[in-house]
């Protein structure tokens, strides 16, 4: 089970992750209706929708983290 605060600060976590790579997507967060419909509670990080520039940076910062 996850509780909101750990749920927030892996939401922050990814924003941040994000920001070294001058990435931002700017609905990040979490999804409050995934936590309080399951028992035990698994909140879903909502990562939301961006731009073509955003998804090639998103795709290349991973690209590079995965060499």
């Amino acid at each position: 089970m996850h509780s909101p605060t750990e749920a927030d600060t892996c939401a922050e976590e990814l924003r941040a992750a994000l920001a070294a790579h001058g990435i931002t997507l700017p609905s990040l967060g979490v999804d409050l209706p995934t936590f309080s419909a399951r028992c035990p509670a698994r909140p879903l990080i909502a990562l939301g929708n961006c731009n073509v520039l955003t998804a090639q940076a998103l795709t290349a910062a991973l690209r590079k983290g995965a060499v």
